[in-house]
C-alpha cells in the first residue's frame, strides 16, 4: 500500500532533518564532524528473487556517515589548545577505555594531567626523571614543581689577551704576600698594576645561590706567558695558573685542556660566613684563549649551574613534544603527544562529546607521533573548528522538508483514492 511507502518516506525525511539539525546545532563545536544520512530502497523479494514488475516498498535509513574533512584552524591564547593539521585523532582515556577525538581543547586538572572538558586524559609518551621519552603509551602529566638547583661543575670562557700589554707587577694585594679578601677589615682588594685584564661570571653553589667569580690575568716576564688568578665573592681561591701561548698566539695542543681548577670552595653569605651549602669544586676551561695584538675581549661565557626555577611557560612543537620553561632559564621535555589513525575512519562509532570509539569496521588504530604514518602535524594555541558548512546544510534542510511534505501529500492522495473506492455504488 502507498500508505506504508509514504510513511517510510516521512520517517526517512524526519531522520534526515534530525541529522541536519544536529549538524547545524554543532556548527560552532570545535572538532565536530558533520554527518550525512545514507538511504536505501526497499523491495519485497521471494525465494525466486524480485520480479521485474515489483513495486518498491519505500525507503529506509541504511547508515549515518561522518565527514572527516579538515575544519578551519582558529588560533587561541591557550598553549594547551591543539589542532591536528591533517589526518589523525587525539587518543584519550576514559577509565582505561580508549576514545578518539579531533577536539583539542585541553587543560590541566588538579593533579597535573592534561585532560579535555569531560575529564578524559590525553595519551602520549611520558618522560622519566631524566627527561627521556618512555616508549609505553600513557597519560601525559606536567610537573609544576620547582626545578632543583644545580651547583656549577664546569665553566668555560673564550677571550683574547692583548699581546701588546707590558708585564704586570708581581701579585701582592696587601703588600705583605697576602691574598684577596673582600670581607677583611680593611678589605684586601686587587691592585690595578698587578694585573692586565679582568672579567667575571656568575656561578652557583649547591643551594642555588649565585656568586661572583672574578678572574685576573697578568702578563709575565716572558712575552708568551700569562698568569690567571681567581676570587669568588672577593675571596681569592687557590693560586696562579700559567697560560703558555705559542708564537702563533694560541695554546698548543699539548697544553689543552687548560683548566683553572677550583677546589674545596666553601660558599659564603653576605657576612662572609658559610651559607649552609656544601663544599664545592669545579673547573674553568681556558683552552680557547688567544694572545693577539688586539684589546682584551671576552666573546663567550658558559657555566652549567643554575638556581631554583619556577614554571614559566609551556611550548608544544608540531611533533607533539611538550617543553616547559622555567624562570632560571632551564627547559625540560615532559612528554610527547600521540595521535591515532584508522584504515576506515567512517567505521568509528560516535559516543558524544565529539568522541569516537573503535569498531571492527574501523580497523585497529595505528598509534604514533604526529607527522608519522601519514598523520598530520600539531598546531599549538589553535583549535580545529567544526567542518559544518551552514549553506549546504540549509539547502539539505529545504530538500528534506520538501520530501516530508511530498510524502505527507502522498498519504492524503492515497486516502482520497481509498475514500473514492469506498463510496462507489
Amino acid at each position: 500500500m502507498a500508505f506504508d511507502t509514504s510513511v517510510s518516506g516521512i520517517l526517512a525525511a524526519s531522520a534526515d532533518l534530525g541529522i541536519i539539525g544536529n549538524n547545524i546545532a554543532n556548527s560552532s563545536t570545535a572538532g565536530f564532524k558533520s554527518s550525512q544520512a545514507e538511504f536505501t530502497d526497499i523491495y519485497a523479494a521471494s525465494l525466486l528473487g524480485t520480479p521485474g514488475t515489483a513495486i518498491g516498498q519505500g525507503v529506509q535509513l541504511n547508515s549515518v556517515t561522518q565527514d572527516f574533512s579538515q575544519g578551519n584552524i582558529e588560533f587561541t591564547n591557550n598553549s594547551l589548545d591543539l589542532a591536528i593539521n591533517g589526518s589523525g585523532f587525539f587518543t584519550l582515556s576514559d577509565g582505561g577505555v580508549a576514545t578518539y577525538s579531533r577536539a583539542g581543547a585541553f587543560q590541566l586538572d588538579r593533579d597535573g594531567f592534561i585532560v579535555n572538558a569531560s575529564g578524559l586524559q590525553l595519551q602520549g609518551y611520558p618522560t622519566d626523571d631524566e627527561g627521556n621519552l618512555v616508549g609505553e603509551l600513557g597519560p601525559l602529566k606536567l610537573s609544576t614543581a620547582l626545578v632543583d638547583p644545580k651547583g656549577t661543575g664546569e665553566a668555560s670562557l673564550t677571550a683574547n689577551l692583548d699581546s701588546r700589554d707590558l708585564p704586570a707587577e708581581p701579585w701582592n694585594p696587601d703588600g705583605a704576600g697576602g691574598t684577596l679578601n673582600g670581607f677583611a677589615v680593611p678589605p684586601v682588594l686587587p691592585k690595578s698594576d698587578q694585573f692586565n685584564a679582568s672579567t667575571s661570571l656568575t656561578v652557583y653553589d649547591g643551594l642555588g645561590n649565585p656568586h661572583v667569580l672574578s678572574l685576573y690575568f697578568a702578563k709575565g716576564a716572558d712575552d708568551n706567558t700569562w698568569e690567571a688568578r681567581t676570587a669568588i665573592d672577593g675571596v681569592e681561591i687557590g693560586g696562579a695558573t700559567t697560560i703558555p701561548f705559542e708564537a702563533n698566539g694560541q695554546l698548543g695542543e699539548a697544553n689543552k685542556p687548560l683548566l683553572l681548577n677550583i677546589a674545596d670552595w666553601q660558599p659564603l653569605n653576605a657576612n662572609g660566613i658559610g651559607n649552609g651549602a656544601p663544599v664545592q669544586a669545579f673547573s674553568v676551561d681556558l683552552s680557547s684563549f688567544t694572545q693577539f695584538g688586539a684589546s682584551f675581549a671576552v666573546s663567550t661565557v658558559q657555566q652549567d649551574g643554575y638556581t631554583t626555577g619556577q614554571l614559566r611557560g609551556l611550548e608544544i612543537d608540531d611533533t607533539g613534544v611538550l617543553f616547559t620553561r622555567y624562570t632560571n632559564g632551564q627547559s625540560r621535555q615532559q612528554g610527547q603527544i600521540a595521535v591515532a589513525s584508522f584504515t576506515n575512519p567512517n567505521g568509528l562509532q560516535p559516543v558524544g562529546d565529539t568522541s569516537f570509539v573503535e569498531t571492527f569496521s574501523a580497523g585497529s588504530p595505528t598509534v604514533t607521533t604526529p607527522g608519522l604514518s601519514g598523520t598530520g602535524l600539531l598546531q599549538s594555541g589553535a583549535l580545529e573548528s567544526s567542518n559544518v558548512e551552514i549553506t549546504s546544510q540549509l539547502v539539505r534542510m529545504i530538500v528534506a522538508q520538501r520530501n516530508f511534505q511530498a510524502n505527507a501529500q502522498m498519504i492524503q492522495t492515497e486516502d482520497a483514492v481509498t475514500q473514492t473506492v469506498i463510496n462507489l455504488r
